[in-house]
């Protein structure tokens, strides 16, 4: 069954610049009790189609219901069973952990005792006993992350929008609130995520949505998002990158695709067939082209893969910005 669904979503931008189509003609459908995730470049529409879903944002047409409700007919009774939780901590630096919780209650209508209750029990369950009653402008970037998804959770929502939860975090922190997001949704709460980070999809959504100019250009679980890429790859690393020219040629001789390289240009890989036996024989003929290596391998094909191969682009690259209000929109 599914608590969230959205059809031929579209919203158009207007700058100077020309029209920016932010979605165009984006649906989804999210699964109770599930984890979907929300991949896409920078100005794909990611941050836009949250927006829509959450009722801070009006599409120009479309549908979209959350947990049975119109999104459009009735954004109160959407908000009533919905938190949300942004790219950047919506917190008030001069209160208390312990008051930021205990305001959004009473803005919940919550009264002052249940909200008070309630503010000892998220403090609890997110580790934040200790700085309870320190002014938020003293929490470090995690603990700003875990009060701001706290707050959140006041209302105990069915479904929570995280948008981009983790930017920003220490390698620490983020799997610290990986496990938080886990227990959530093992405790039954659905969870609509947009990431920047492929392996954050890869650990915490059960289903992904690939998006793209505003619209879905590719769905289904990670193994079934890579299982599209293909195959293995052989993966090098070169002690010199100016010798990237010559791994490039040996490696599309075996190659079944294009090769890619990072940044640096000095990792090279490439799909194969064959496996292993392909793997010794790159090595092979590397070495006879004097090619230094300071790694080598084999590896399954990963979300970065299935980017690259779907869009055509980084996840991080922002050359796609969306204009107007989704300029900054991470999405």
């Amino acid at each position: 069954m599914s608590i969230i669904e959205a059809q031929d979503l579209r919203k158009t931008y207007h700058p100077r610049s020309g029209d920016v189509h932010a979605l165009d003609g984006l649906s989804l459908n999210v699964p109770e009790g599930n984890v979907k995730g929300l991949l896409g470049p920078n100005g794909a529409g990611k941050t836009t189609a949250v927006k829509v879903l959450n009722t801070l944002l009006r599409p120009d047409s479309g549908t979209a219901t959350v947990a049975g409700v119109d999104v459009l007919r009735d954004p109160e009774g959407v908000r009533r069973v919905i938190g949300a939780s942004g790219q950047y901590a919506a917190v008030d630096e001069h209160l208390t952990g312990r008051e930021n919780l205990e305001m959004v209650g009473r803005l919940y209508h919550l009264g002052g005792s249940t909200a008070k209750a309630r503010a000892v029990e998220l403090l609890e369950q997110f580790d934040l006993v200790d700085a309870g009653d320190r002014p938020v402008k003293g929490f470090s970037g995690g603990m700003r992350r875990r009060i701001d998804l706290a707050c959140a959770l006041v209302n105990s929502p069915q479904i929570l929008f995280l948008d981009e939860p983790t930017t920003g975090l220490d390698p620490r922190s983020r799997l610290g609130l990986w496990e938080v997001i886990k227990t959530l949704v093992g405790q039954g709460t659905t969870v609509l995520l947009t990431t920047q980070y492929l392996e954050e999809a890869d650990y915490l959504a059960d289903d992904i949505s690939v998006i793209d100019h505003g619209r879905v250009i590719a769905e289904g679980t990670a193994d079934e998002l890579k299982s599209q890429v293909g195959g293995h790859r052989v993966v090098v690393t070169l002690v010199d990158a100016g010798q990237a020219d010559t791994a490039r040629e040996v490696l599309r001789r075996h190659g079944t695709d294009d090769v890619q390289a990072d940044s640096a240009g000095r990792t090279l890989s490439v799909p194969v067939d064959g496996g292993p036996q392909t793997l010794q024989q790159v090595l092979s003929a590397l070495g006879e082209a004097g090619v230094e290596l300071h790694d080598a391998g084999m590896r399954r094909p990963t979300l970065d893969d299935v980017f690259l191969t779907l869009t055509g682009r980084e996840q991080a690259d922002d050359s796609d910005a969306a204009g107007a209000q989704d300029v900054k929109e991470s999405a």
